[in-house]
């Protein structure tokens, strides 16, 4: 900074700096060291850096100091190194990124700065450097205070939060653009919009970008738009200049305005080193207005493409399904049967239950019948040969002499007793009387009435023919 005072004989004073304190006092800082404290023992070179920097940085405050940049470089890590100089001096500065962020501007080899710094020491080379903490650009210090200050102001409000912004839409239906008729941007801004998109139209809400009367047409623009509601993107841009010229969009009434809009708002100020208070307030910031375009919305390729992706990925999709129902419709169709099928299938089945069942009264009839003739079979074995005997008695009668026939006489009798006995006991005797067998399904010979059940088959043997028969009532015995 420029200082204040008279000539020789007067007090100059630093503004900012120490209050009443005289340029030759400068010159002749009284420090609270003795030669006893550097004499009294033998320091190594480290011991001695590390005592000059306390003593720089109890001595001297924070100071404004004016230059030139130069050997200007950014660091990965964001801290700024460079030197300030002016035509008979020059010193090293540092800028941490912390205060770097802040600066609002990048600045380039030749730039004319003021920067708000601590005198340090570099003690592992014995340099001493300023440490800075602001930056402004020489001359602009009012505006460039008055830019931080709302900076500060609307940042405590809440203006620059993250969580308010809100995204621009990916496909929107038109996008505004509040900038000059007469302004390059303008022609940046459309060309890179017919070249990207240029199936969205562009509506321009034309105010002055510069001079006194440009915030309050930037803010009638935006209005307009926002009641229009004909956008779904508006677009701040402005070409690059010096911070007077751009100090319109540094308004705080303006500011207000982009952070109202109801439509998203992407700033386009200037270029990419340069910061205005509406690329902080706005929704989305971009470094250039060619760059503001670009953010609003998504190529044409992009779309047609995804469109085509979309449109593959639907046909599959359709065959996938298509095929599916057809595997339903083929199952289905298997499992239905039409009613002449059903009618054939029925008669099909009945005809098989009616084999079974004839076969099943066949089968029990025909091993009923089979166990009959077996036992006429063994009844006809068991029943003696009633004239076989008598011829044969007959002819051994003649073969034997005469006193014989007495004896044979007498066994004639006992044969024939034998014989009537037999007829007696012979069952087709009995069955010729008027009985009859009495057998159940199983075959086996019935006895007892009790046994029986209503309902139950029968078969009936008699002295000539059999017969079937069912139970149609149980009497017990009444003997």
């Amino acid at each position: 900074m420029p200082a204040k005072g008279g000539g020789p004989g007067q007090s100059t004073h630093f503004p900012g700096l120490w209050t009443d304190l005289p340029l030759e006092s400068l010159m002749t800082i009284g420090f609270a060291f003795t030669n006893d404290d550097f004499t009294g023992e033998i320091l190594t070179v480290a011991q001695l850096n590390q005592a000059v920097g306390r003593l720089l940085d109890r001595s001297i405050p924070s100071l404004w100091v004016r230059g030139e940049i130069s050997n200007f470089t950014q660091a990965a890590s964001g801290h700024w190194y460079f030197t300030l100089k002016d035509s008979r001096a020059a010193v090293r500065a540092v800028m941490f990124r912390s205060r770097a962020q802040a600066t609002g501007f990048l600045p380039r080899a030749g730039d004319q700065v003021e920067l708000r710094a601590r005198v340090c020491l570099y003690e592992p080379r014995g340099d001493y450097q300023l440490q800075a903490d602001a930056m402004r650009r020489a001359g602009l210090g009012d505006l460039y205070e008055r830019f931080l200050r709302l900076k500060e102001k609307l940042a405590a409000e809440g203006l620059f939060d993250a969580d308010r912004k809100r995204a621009p839409a990916p496909l929107p239906r038109a996008i505004g653009v509040v900038t000059s008729l007469a302004a390059a941007a303008l022609r940046d801004v459309v060309s890179a919009l017919a070249r990207r998109a240029p199936h969205v139209p562009v509506v321009v809400y034309p105010a002055p970008v510069q001079g006194a009367d440009a915030a309050p047409r930037l803010i009638a623009a935006l209005a307009t738009a926002n009641q229009r509601r004909e956008v779904d993107t508006l677009l701040l841009v402005r070409g690059g200049g010096s911070i007077e010229d751009l100090w319109s969009f540094n308004d705080e009434a303006l500011a207000r305005a982009v952070a109202a809009s109801s439509i998203p708002v992407i700033s386009g100020v200037g270029h990419e080193t340069d910061f205005t208070i509406a690329d902080f307030v706005a929704d989305l910031r971009a470094p250039t207005p060619t760059a503001a375009a670009e953010l609003a919305c998504v190529p044409r390729e992009q779309w047609v493409a995804r469109m085509s992706q979309a449109g593959r990925g639907l046909a599959r999709g359709q065959t996938r399904a298509l095929e599916r129902a057809s595997q339903r419709v083929d199952r289905a169709a298997a499992r239905l049967v039409s009613p002449a099928q059903r009618l054939a299938h029925q008669r099909d089945r009945l005809e098989a239950l009616r084999r079974r069942l004839a076969a099943a009264w066949r089968e029990p009839q025909a091993r009923r019948t089979g166990r009959l003739e077996l036992a006429q079979f063994r009844l006809t074995r068991r029943v003696p040969d009633v004239e076989g005997l008598a011829a044969r008695l007959r002819q051994l009668l003649r073969r034997l002499p005469a006193p014989v026939p007495r004896r044979l006489a007498a066994a004639q009798m006992a044969l024939d007793a034998a014989a009537g006995r037999m007829r007696t006991l012979d069952p087709r005797h009995t069955l010729a009387r008027g009985y009859a067998i009495v057998r159940d399904a199983h075959g086996g010979i019935v006895r007892d009435a009790a046994r029986l059940e209503q309902g139950q088959p029968l078969a009936l043997e008699f002295a000539r023919g059999a017969a079937d028969a069912t139970v149609e009532a149980v009497r017990p015995d009444r003997a």
